[in-house]
């Protein structure tokens, strides 16, 4: 039972004088029972509507409960109550603007409530709201001005941090370690500065590399090669949020460009925000290395190709190679929409119909695979490979026969443990069990 119904059913809210309710008020405050608070501060209230304090603590128990609506109308009741009405209401109507999301309102409301001088705890926690809401509106530079104002108001450990960190996003490397190491020295033991610390000493080893992509950028800010080369140290630094401001950055530059697709969807990923990825069409399955990270490699590979077909869009050969780069990243969408890209422009390729039976398979769409995968050898009846991949496409829908046709084809080209194993399992599942066994010998010999 809540204690303002055990209050009210116990009868003590009934006839009970000012001193009887605040000694109600106190109990029901201490043990955070909010709607107890706000029913004693009303009876309070309506005996004596001028305690600010007692407003304050209703309003502030309709924002925590939440009740936004009556907030709102605890704020125009006290307004008309105090005259001049006090400046906590200017901060509650802050906290009512922001959660509908009304950025402009909240700031108004804030720096109103600053400007009526509160106290220096007060008001470093408005500078901490402030933050926090140009934190969601991405207004880095401002973000870090409340932070360093938060901390002016009133110094703390966490709000060092949290400069800090304000600062790296700036790219403010040296100051953004010299907060840290305030910090640092303030309280080692602090729950944020164990936090943070292995972080900003992890990217301090990568901070060569950065500062001198910084000094380049500062040059050419709008290059390309740049920006994307300095997201890479970001993501290998571990500093996902970094990594993506550059990469959004390129995506309004070059959206064509396959590269910072890859890279762009990598960072969300990082960020949590598979969802986001999806938007690109890039899926969680994302291929990484065994550091976590998408191929260097690759991701070089896919500039090249991206700088070839941005070159001349009506060679085949780029989309094919990207196609089969993507599909290695397990993006088999955006691999298909490449490999039929090259079809459109040269239905001859072989290798663009070979990368479509590849993406179709792993989508799920087998006839069609089977189709592209036979008119891949049709075209190129010299690659083994092209023979063995047809084999093991026939061989998934049963038709074994066929299967071994085509991995036997594939292995007079080219002996491979692939084709010998695929045609091994054919062969025992049509009784060819001598044929089986010559071929499980074979593979042992090779392996």
């Amino acid at each position: 039972m809540g204690l303002a119904v055990w209050l009210s059913a116990s009868g003590l809210l009934r006839g009970a004088d000012l001193s009887q309710l605040r000694a109600q008020l106190k109990i029901a405050d201490e043990a955070g029972d909010k709607s107890a608070v706000i029913e004693l501060g009303r009876r309070i209230l309506a005996t004596a509507p001028k305690e600010n304090a007692i407003w304050e603590k209703v309003a502030r128990a309709q924002i925590e409960i939440p009740d936004f609506e009556r907030c709102g109308q605890t704020l125009d009741a006290w307004e008309k109550a105090v005259k001049p009405p006090p400046a906590a209401i200017e901060d509650f109507r802050g906290d009512l603007a922001m959660n509908k999301k009304d950025y402009e309102s909240a700031e108004r409301h804030w720096l109103t409530f600053l400007a009526r001088k509160p106290s220096r705890a007060a008001a470093a926690d408005v500078y901490d709201k402030l933050a926090d809401m140009c934190a969601d509106q991405a207004r880095w530079v401002d973000h870090e001005k409340y932070r360093g104002k938060a901390i002016t108001a009133e110094d703390s450990v966490e709000r060092r941090v949290t400069h800090a960190t304000a600062l790296l996003r700036l790219h403010q490397w040296d100051p953004a370690y010299a907060e840290m190491a305030k910090a640092n020295k303030t309280d080692s033991t602090n729950a944020q500065v164990k936090e943070w610390l292995p972080q900003f000493e992890r990217l301090a080893t990568f901070l060569p590399r950065i500062k001198a992509l910084d000094a380049q950028l500062s040059k050419s800010p709008d290059d390309v090669d740049l920006l994307l080369d300095r997201a890479r140290v970001f993501t290998e630094a571990e500093r996902p949020l970094l990594a993506l401001d550059d990469c959004e950055r390129v995506m309004k530059l070059r959206p064509a460009s396959m590269r910072v697709r890859i890279q762009t969807a990598e960072a969300l990923l990082d960020n949590q925000r598979p969802d986001d990825a999806a938007k690109l069409q890039v899926s969680p399955s994302l291929a990484r290395e065994k550091d976590t990270h998408v191929s260097e490699q690759e991701l070089r590979d896919l500039a090249t190709a991206d700088a070839q077909i941005a070159q001349d869009p009506k060679q085949v050969g780029p989309f094919a190679v990207r196609a089969k780069i993507l599909r290695e990243l397990r993006q088999y969408a955006l691999a298909l929409a490449d490999a039929k890209a090259a079809v459109a422009l040269d239905d001859k390729s072989a290798a663009a119909h070979f990368e479509i039976a590849h993406d179709l398979d792993e989508l799920d769409q087998k006839k069609e695979a089977l189709a592209h995968g036979r008119t891949a050898t049709d075209l190129d009846p010299n690659d083994w490979m092209k023979w063995c991949f047809l084999g093991m496409l026939e061989k998934e829908r049963a038709d074994f026969p066929a299967a071994i046709e085509s991995l036997t084809r594939s292995v007079k080209l080219q002996e491979s443990l692939l084709a010998l194993r695929e045609r091994e399992q054919c062969e025992r599942q049509t009784g060819q069990i001598e044929k089986a066994d010559a071929d499980a010998k074979r593979i042992t010999e090779l392996e």
